[in-house]
């Protein structure tokens, strides 16, 4: 599925309906560009989940745990992994395995622990549709 988007306001709402969709042990990779839009998405996907506090990219703590929602969810930020054996260090295979919602932001640097059933998210920029456009690839 295509989804084109022209400001972030779009973007969240897409985050959005993809939260209010979710159901426990869904995983979610996102990718793309910096600046790109991943945390728009992911935040508005909280909301979805029904999440009211402050969403924001996890960068130096790997994973950021939300338990106020309608299901635990779980965002990772794996953009500064050194190696992929960190992931264990954070029990990465335990929060994909379990019950809540697990997000993961830069999923292409620890493509070889995802799991096979998932949701792939591809956020991606065409400045020629202009500044704020983004096209969504959810497959």
């Amino acid at each position: 599925m295509v989804i084109e988007t022209n400001n972030p306001e779009e973007t969240f709402r897409v985050g959005i309906e993809l939260g209010e969709k979710a159901e426990p042990g869904q995983v979610f990779t996102l990718t793309g560009d910096l600046g790109v839009g991943k945390t728009v998405l992911t935040q508005g996907l909280a909301k979805g989940l029904g999440i009211g506090e402050p969403v924001n990219s996890p960068t130096f703590t790997i994973v950021q745990v939300y338990d106020e929602g309608r299901l635990p969810f779980y965002h990772f930020d794996v953009y500064r992994i050194g190696d992929v054996e960190e992931m264990d260090e954070v029990g990465f295979e335990d929060y994909v395995m379990g019950d809540g919602v697990s997000l993961i932001e830069w999923a292409n640097l620890i493509g070889e622990i995802l799991p096979e059933k998932r949701t792939d998210i591809l956020i991606e920029k065409d400045l020629e549709r202009g500044f704020d456009y983004r096209r969504i690839t959810i497959t």
